[in-house]
């Protein structure tokens, strides 16, 4: 015998709601522009940036994290990085 629930979704729901999340290639591609991204506006920071701690930080997080991480780490690792490049580009922006 079987009860209804109200209010209670049907797992098929949930399954057919979520957005198709894409191939693993167009995945990867995606995250390596990003990272690409990240590279060029860290190092578009110039000298002084390059002086700071957080820009060997950021460069670390891009090239050796980013490498080791599995490919659902790597969004986080971005954002990390990007979170770095903006505080760095406040410090080289205000002095």
């Amino acid at each position: 015998m079987l009860i209804a629930v109200p209010n209670r979704r049907s797992s098929n729901s949930d399954k057919t709601a979520q957005p198709p999340r894409g191939n693993f290639r167009q995945r990867y591609d995606d995250l390596e522009a990003r990272r690409a991204a990240l590279v060029a506006r860290l190092t578009a920071l110039g000298g002084t940036a390059r002086r700071q701690a957080g820009y060997r930080s950021a460069l670390k997080l891009l090239n050796d994290t980013f490498r080791k991480s599995s490919l659902t780490q790597r969004l986080a690792v971005l954002q990390a990085a990007a979170w770095l490049i903006d505080i760095l580009e406040k410090l080289v922006s205000s002095t």
